[in-house]
């Protein structure tokens, strides 16, 4: 039996033998999640020469949890994850018609993780549509609860609908074509501190050299623009001897060892991943925004199948692979798993086994070097052997020192 992981004054609280439960997902989630259980079990048995050992809880959400409780997301995962803190999942079915309208925003939202952590980086020898993929190295925090992913929209000619607008247009003197569909758009200062926050020290304990606020102030003057000076206040306030506004550092004037805060245009941002990636190391974005700019920076780096994900709160965070269930290939053993083992990666090292997130991370730069890929690689890798999902992760384990 194992132990509870806990959170105090701001630290986890990590026993040797942590409970943590467990999604399996839908579509290839099985296939994944089997291959990264077994590449966690075996790196945290090797790299503690046996003196720790995570007990996997599973717990239920998505179809799985619908055929067995009638539920797509039971009350009984939620309790579960929040007596024990911290899980990881796999991709998830978004239910059509009735149901929760997204299941990873609901957990997203009932559990208050308001960070969506995104790391993307290179893993020399993957294929990439870019000449340089090395430079793209960032990690970007997506504000997870706010913005239009709130979930308050109503159906074009619906009873709210027509009354948001009858209100607006009555009131404001708002002009919104009739029969719009409507969505709200909340933005508050408080989530946005909190967001750019954790961004902030991440980077001053990570000892990157900036933070980069992503917005459309220059449009969205209240909402975006808020995020934009909401981040900057928040730096100075709480980071004043630790951050410099980018604004302030002139020729001959060095950052003093300080993070750098600066702001760009989200349009903007996108173009500079592409031209000047290397000047980039940290990212906080609204929600929209930090959605896009994940995804568009993965496939930078050979696309979504090496792009873990953490949601973070405080004390509570759920890990997960961030790409989509694939059901044509379920059961089939063929996908790549790195999306789900590279979040598993994430998820020590936020619970300071780094030793173990480290032993991951060669493990599978060792795999790919040794070119035994699963198919998303192989067809685009010269003199590449195809493997099934399963010998993916046999291959890690063994590149693991």
């Amino acid at each position: 039996m194992g132990d509870r992981i806990e959170f105090q004054q701001g630290r986890w609280i990590v026993p040797d033998r942590p409970i943590i439960p467990f999604i399996e997902g839908d579509g290839t989630g099985p296939d994944i999640w089997r291959a990264a259980r077994r590449v966690f079990d075996a790196v945290v048995e090797k790299v503690s020469k046996g003196r720790r050992r995570v007990e996997w809880l599973e717990v239920l959400a998505g179809e799985k949890a619908f055929k067995a409780t009638n539920s797509w997301l039971p009350e009984a995962t939620l309790d579960a994850i929040r007596a024990h803190r911290v899980a990881i999942k796999g991709p998830l079915t978004t239910p059509v018609g009735g149901g929760i309208r997204s299941l990873n925003v609901a957990l997203r939202q009932l559990l208050d993780l308001y960070a969506c952590i995104r790391p993307v980086r290179y893993f020399e020898g993957v294929p990439s549509p870019m000449k340089q993929p090395g430079k793209l190295n960032v990690v970007i925090f997506r504000e997870n609860i706010e913005d239009v992913y709130s979930g308050v929209e109503y159906q074009a000619g619906s009873e709210q609908a027509d009354a948001v607008i009858r209100f607006l247009a009555e009131r404001y003197g708002a002009k919104i074509r009739s029969g719009s569909a409507i969505g709200i758009k909340p933005m508050s200062k408080f989530g946005t501190q909190r967001l750019v926050a954790k961004a902030i020290q991440y980077a001053i304990q990570a000892r990157c050299p900036s933070v980069t606020l992503v917005h459309k102030g220059n449009i969205m003057k209240f909402t975006e623009g808020g995020f934009r000076e909401w981040g900057y206040e928040v730096a100075r306030q709480r980071f004043g001897d630790q951050t410099v506004p980018e604004a302030e550092l002139g020729p001959g004037k060095g950052n003093g060892g300080r993070v750098v805060i600066k702001d760009r245009i989200t349009d903007a941002m996108f173009a500079q991943l592409v031209l000047r990636p290397d000047e980039y190391s940290v990212i906080a974005a609204p929600n929209l925004n930090g959605d896009l700019l994940s995804d568009a920076a993965a496939a930078q780096v050979g696309g979504l199948g090496l792009a873990p994900g953490g949601n973070v709160g405080d004390g509570y965070a759920v890990y997960e692979a961030t790409h989509g269930t694939a059901p044509k290939y379920a059961g089939q053993d063929k996908v790549n798993p790195c999306s789900v083992i590279l979040s598993g990666a994430m998820m020590f090292e936020e619970l300071g086994w780094t030793d173990v997130a480290a032993a991951i991370i060669r493990g599978i730069e060792g795999a790919i070097a040794s070119k035994r890929v699963t198919y998303d690689l192989a067809r685009q890798l010269p003199g590449a052997t195809e493997v099934s999902t399963s010998q993916f992760a046999e291959c890690i384990i063994e590149h693991v020192r």
